[in-house]
C-alpha cells in the first residue's frame, strides 16, 4: 500500500438547517485521522438566511450569484477565524473541504446542488479547496448522501460494534458499522428542518428551544401517520431524502404547539422505522447533529429505539463539529483520488472518488 503523507485540512459546512457555516481542522491521511483541531462556527445573519431560504428546492438553473457569493464570503471569514484562533497561517493548511450549500436534491433524476464557490473561496483564504463532493456520486447512479459514513468509520475504531451513529441536523441519516468495520448508511427522515419551519413560521421564532412548545402539545395521530404513508420509508436502503421532502399542508389545521408535538413524534418514528432496515440491531446509538441538544427529541427517539442512545460526547467527540470534520477528511480523500462514497452508503455502483480541485494559486474567475 502507497504511504500517503498526512495533511492539515479544514473542513466546512453548511447544513439544512441553514443555521451558518462550521469550520474544524483535522489532521488526516484519508484513512487514520491524526489529530482533531479546533472548531469555528459563525451563525448568519437573518438578513442573509432570508435572502437564502428562497433558494431551497430551486432547481440548479435557478441561481442568485450575489447569495452564493456572499455565503462563500461567509466560509472564508469562518476560515480566517479558525487560523486566528490556532496561530496557524494559511500556508500551514494544506486543503479546505467546502461543502457549500445544498439547495436542491433530487437523485432519482440524477440531480443534486450545493452552491458556492470554490475558486473564490480558494482567492479569499489563499488555501487550496476541494468542493463538489456529491455530484460524481450521483451521476454514477448514487443518491449523494449521505456523505460522512466513511469518517464515521474512522472515528468509530476503537468502538464496540455493531454501532449506530445517528446525525439529527435537518434532515436525520444514519451510519450502521458492523464489528468487521463495514457499513451501510441512509437518510432516516426529517430531524429539525420540518419543525424549525413550522416554528419560525408560527411565532417568528427559529427553533423550538429544547421542545418547549413540542412538550405543552398533543400528537395528533391522524396526522402522524398520514406523515408515516409515504412511500420513502418503505424503499431500501441505501436512500437520501431532500430537504422538503414532506408535506407541511398535513399539520397545517392543528396549534403551534400540536404542530410542534407531531412533528418532533414524525422525526421520532421515522428513525424507528430506519431501525428495521439495520442488518442487526446496534449495542449502542451514537447521536450526533442540533437535534441532540433538543432533550424532547432525544427523550422521543430513545422511547421509540428502546436501546442505548447517547449524545457523541459520551465516546468524546464533538458533535457540534462532526460534519465538518467529515469534509475535511473527505478533502484529503479526494485529493488522494480515494472513494468518498461506496455502493452500500449511497447505492453508487463502484467505490466513487469526487470532488473538485481549486488552486489558490489560480486566482479567482468568478
Amino acid at each position: 500500500m502507497t504511504a500517503r503523507k498526512p495533511k492539515m485540512a479544514i473542513g466546512m459546512m453548511s447544513g439544512t438547517s441553514m443555521d451558518g457555516v462550521d469550520a474544524a481542522l483535522v489532521e488526516t491521511d484519508g484513512r487514520d485521522i491524526f489529530g482533531l483541531g479546533p472548531f469555528q462556527t459563525i451563525p448568519y445573519a437573518p438578513a442573509f438566511r432570508a435572502r437564502l431560504e428562497p433558494l431551497m428546492g430551486q432547481p440548479p438553473n435557478v441561481k442568485d450569484r450575489d447569495v452564493e457569493r456572499d455565503l462563500t464570503l461567509y466560509h472564508a471569514e469562518a476560515v480566517h477565524r479558525l487560523l486566528t484562533n490556532t496561530g496557524l497561517q494559511s500556508h500551514e493548511i494544506d486543503i479546505v473541504g467546502f461543502h457549500g450549500q445544498t439547495v436542491f436534491h433530487d437523485p432519482a433524476n440524477a440531480v443534486t446542488c450545493q452552491i458556492g464557490d470554490g475558486p473564490l473561496l480558494a482567492s479569499e483564504t489563499g488555501i487550496d479547496v476541494v468542493s463538489d463532493f456529491r455530484s460524481a456520486d450521483v451521476a454514477a447512479g448514487g443518491e449523494g448522501a449521505p456523505f460522512a459514513p466513511l469518517f464515521h468509520v474512522a472515528m468509530a475504531q476503537s468502538l464496540e460494534r455493531p454501532l449506530a451513529i445517528l446525525n439529527m441536523g435537518g434532515i436525520a441519516n444514519v451510519t450502521w458499522i458492523s464489528p468487521d468495520g463495514g457499513t451501510i448508511a441512509f437518510d432516516t427522515g426529517p430531524a429539525n428542518a420540518m419543525v424549525d419551519d413550522w416554528i419560525r413560521a408560527r411565532t417568528g421564532l427559529n427553533f423550538d428551544e429544547d421542545g418547549i412548545l413540542a412538550r405543552q402539545g398533543k400528537v395528533n395521530e391522524i396526522a402522524l401517520a398520514a406523515l408515516m404513508n409515504n412511500p420513502y420509508f418503505d424503499l431500501p436502503a441505501p436512500k437520501s431524502l431532500d430537504r422538503d421532502a414532506f408535506q407541511m399542508k398535513l399539520v397545517a389545521d392543528l396549534s403551534t404547539e400540536d404542530g410542534a408535538a407531531t412533528l418532533l413524534a414524525f422525526t421520532a418514528a421515522s428513525i424507528a422505522r430506519a431501525r428495521d432496515l439495520l442488518p442487526a440491531p446496534p449495542l449502542r446509538w451514537l447521536v450526533t447533529g442540533g437535534g441532540r441538544h433538543n432533550p424532547a427529541l432525544m427523550a422521543a427517539v430513545r422511547q421509540q429505539l428502546a436501546a442505548p442512545l447517547e449524545p457523541v460526547e459520551a465516546v468524546g467527540w464533538n458533535g457540534d463539529a462532526l460534519e465538518a470534520q467529515a469534509f475535511a477528511y473527505l478533502a484529503v480523500r479526494s485529493i488522494y483520488g480515494l472513494p468518498l462514497s461506496y455502493p452500500q452508503t449511497t447505492g453508487v455502483r463502484q467505490p466513487m472518488p469526487g470532488g473538485v480541485f481549486h488552486s489558490a494559486n489560480a486566482g479567482c474567475t468568478g
